[in-house]
């Protein structure tokens, strides 16, 4: 049965090869189609795989040439045969005693990365998303503001968290995950490249500290989820810092440029940050999910995440148990693909892949300026390219770029506009790839203004 899978593992990847947007069903309809429910009595082997094919072909495929949607695409072959032994091995990263060698590769990686953020003596954990990496952080900062809260709770103090307008939905969802309330953070309003107004954020600290509000975390955004904007980290870095918050990065998005010696400026200050998140299935493109939680200092996420529990924790290796320092007690090993990757590209193979990412965002910025049916909304500020198109709603050409299975494309809001947001994160990608885009775009534009 394992060989089986395979073969719909590799044909699955030859179809990406030669098709692109896989045919898209309501849910209701899909429901209908497919036998999903399992049964009273189980079903042979035969039954099994073509159901599971079934599903396959039913899927989007996020690692076709036409998938242009989110911040994650491609397929990094290296990650998926770490991804395959990693499921198959069924390791958990709490221990060393069940994780062996896969903990030190955890370490390993985990150490370079907060070597490439400018963390001299750091450390940092594989989580489950960048969602969980923020919060995680985000409760790190609560406790060193306010280190009695893990053990008796709140006490009433209001813990004021500052952020970009444009950050990540997760600042304010964690917020009140924790307790600390969607009310206590604070939108700071952004220039008109989409980066955070550094004077704005010390007017707001100091107005909430007079009326009695801990600042507790200043959050800069590393890679702003629509227009890709990089926060100036070092300007907020100094002003959170004299007001006692601690200082999060958010670069799930964006922190691998910190692998590329040319785009790295991009994060300049983030050395002195306190905490980074960092997603290697986006621009590194390993798969999902694979987050790293970064902080400069050693120990702080033992102080925040430590429990005992003497039927777990028997190794021996204190330094490997990572179960110590995590949110999660059972946890996937997803740090065996990213290692699995880095080995076969090296430090100049990523340094690489960053490049042409932003060498393809350039192309497309040209291809539009030199359309007069196309308007660039702003130059990209890394590898997203927004734009409209004459006389047709971004939505709507997104929409029916979906529906004639020509291409996955999103659309956002930039400056109350809808426009149409292209993220370059697959390396794969042709300037014949763009070309055609563009110029579906321009067709379907053309058919709802006919319609």
């Amino acid at each position: 049965m394992i060989e089986r899978a395979l073969e719909l593992v590799r044909g699955l990847v030859g179809t990406e090869r030669t098709q692109g947007v896989a045919r898209q069903v309501g849910a209701a309809a899909l429901l209908g189609e497919l036998d999903l429910e399992p049964g009273a009595e189980g079903v042979s082997d035969d039954e099994l795989i073509a159901r599971l094919g079934a599903v396959i072909e039913a899927t989007p495929r996020t690692a076709t040439r036409r998938f242009w949607n989110q911040l994650f695409g491609g397929r990094d072959e290296a990650a998926l045969v770490g991804d395959i032994v990693a499921s198959a091995l069924n390791s958990s990263m709490y221990t060393y005693k069940v994780a062996g060698p896969h903990a030190l590769i955890e370490r390993v990686l985990t150490d370079r990365m907060a070597g490439a953020v400018g963390f001299a003596d750091g450390e940092g954990l594989f989580a489950p998303g960048g969602s969980i990496s923020n919060m995680c952080a985000l409760v790190v900062a609560r406790d060193r503001v306010r280190p009695e809260i893990a053990g008796g709770g709140s006490g009433g103090d209001r813990l004021g968290v500052y952020t970009s307008e444009l950050c990540h939905y997760s600042i304010e969802k964690n917020a009140a995950l924790l307790g600390i309330g969607r009310e206590s953070v604070r939108r700071i309003a952004t220039d008109e490249r989409g980066r955070m107004v550094p004077s704005v954020l010390e007017q707001a600290i100091v107005e909430d500290t007079a009326r009695g509000v801990v600042a507790t975390m200043v959050v800069a955004t590393a890679g702003t989820t629509v227009l890709g904007a990089f926060d100036p980290i070092e300007e907020i870095a100094e002003i959170a810092h004299k007001h006692g918050a601690w200082v999060h990065v958010d670069g799930a998005f964006g922190a691998s440029v910190c692998l590329s010696p040319t785009k790295r400026e991009l994060m300049r200050g983030a050395e002195r940050a306190d905490s980074v998140s960092w997603c290697a299935h986006k621009m590194m493109g390993t798969g999902l999910s694979c987050s790293v939680l970064l902080v400069r200092e050693k120990g702080l996420l033992t102080k925040s995440f430590a429990q005992d529990a003497s039927y777990l924790f028997q190794s021996g290796e204190d330094e490997y148990d990572f179960g110590t320092r995590s949110i999660q007690c059972g946890r996937r090993n997803d740090a065996l693909k990213l290692w699995c990757a880095w080995v076969k590209q090296g430090d100049t193979g990523y340094a690489a892949r960053i490049d042409r990412l932003f060498e393809l965002a350039g192309v497309c910025v040209r291809m539009i300026e030199d359309d007069p049916d196309l308007v660039l909304k702003k130059q990209p500020e890394s590898v997203n390219v927004c734009f409209t198109v004459r006389g047709a709603s971004s939505d709507a050409v997104c929409e029916r770029l979906l529906e004639e299975g020509l291409a996955v494309v999103g659309y956002a809001l930039v400056d109350g506009e809808k426009v149409v947001r292209v993220p370059f994160v697959n390396p794969s990608m042709t300037e014949e790839d763009i070309a055609t885009l563009l110029g579906d775009i321009k067709l379907v534009a053309g058919e709802l203004r006919a319609g």
